[in-house]
């Protein structure tokens, strides 16, 4: 009954009908509830992504008032939005619940965005444990599609919200790398070359892209290109953090500068060893 996205803009429908108000702090109520659907959250909570340690005397009552004005808008969705589940007459407060202590948004079973992201990132988890890369690579797809911009692009962020999105931003680029260690296993080296270079300019400390850049390179046999990739990579950590690529990246780039047999993506280990696949061209 009540579909939540919070993997891109906050939306949240009631049979139906938008519910997500426009006024900035009851957003962020609604958005904190909302990353946390038939979970409990706590009014401490709720208050410190409000206010944060700067919370006024009536902070309290205020948050009372925003709750209200959310059920506000529930209630007329109930009145209003068909009922296509079945589930009858429902009442608002069965929807937005009071418990001791915080509220509860109840979903009545609804989509849940997350919820569909975690099931297809667990699902592409056990394919490449079965090394069923294709499997692997199609379920990474298909969670990584449910994502329609930065986690709740259009709500200001607290505390709270802030950290919640850093955390899913975190899983969606580990589950990017995933799928693309995958696609690496395929060999569809030449189908992921640009979209590698894109991901190396958008996050120039990120050593892994660059590592799966640098290694699908070499299986184009463009070792030089490679290498350039390594240079830049070390330039911008030195300039920026102090500090020099990881042992396994540098190891990639010993390997590359020393013509061995080859390397190879160890699927799941992060690193590069030596192998005879990785550079043959084609």
């Amino acid at each position: 009954m009540l579909d939540i996205s919070v993997l891109g803009p906050l939306q949240v429908i009631c049979r139906g009908v938008p519910v997500v108000p426009t006024a900035a702090k009851p957003r962020k109520v609604l958005a904190l509830l909302a990353l946390s659907p038939d979970r409990f959250v706590s009014v401490e909570s709720l208050m410190e992504e409000l206010w944060e340690e700067r919370q006024p005397r009536s902070a309290a009552t205020t948050l009372q008032t925003y709750i209200l004005h959310l059920r506000g808008l529930l209630a007329t969705a109930l009145a209003d939005g068909p009922d296509r589940t079945g589930a009858g007459p429902v009442e608002v407060k069965d929807v937005l619940v009071t418990k001791p202590g915080g509220y509860l948004l109840h979903t009545y079973g609804g989509r849940v965005d997350v919820r569909e992201y975690e099931a297809r990132a667990a699902a592409g988890h056990r394919a490449m444990a079965a090394d069923d890369f294709a499997a692997a690579a199609a379920t990474f797809r298909e969670a990584l599609d449910l994502w329609q911009g930065r986690t709740l692009i259009d709500v200001q962020t607290g505390p709270r919200l802030t950290a919640e999105a850093l955390h899913l931003e975190e899983s969606r680029l580990s589950l990017l790398g995933r799928r693309i260690e995958a696609d690496l296993n395929l060999g569809r080296h030449h189908e992921i070359l640009g979209e590698l270079a894109g991901l190396c300019t958008e996050y120039p400390l990120d050593e892994t892209f660059h590592g799966q850049y640098m290694a699908a390179l070499c299986r184009t046999g463009r070792r030089g290109r490679a290498l350039e990739v390594y240079a830049r990579l070390r330039l911008v950590m030195k300039r920026e953090l102090g500090l020099e690529p990881s042992p396994a990246v540098a190891r990639l780039q010993h390997t590359i500068l020393s013509g061995g047999p080859g390397i190879d993506w160890e699927p799941g280990a992060g690193s590069w060893a030596a192998g005879p696949q990785l550079l043959r061209a084609g």
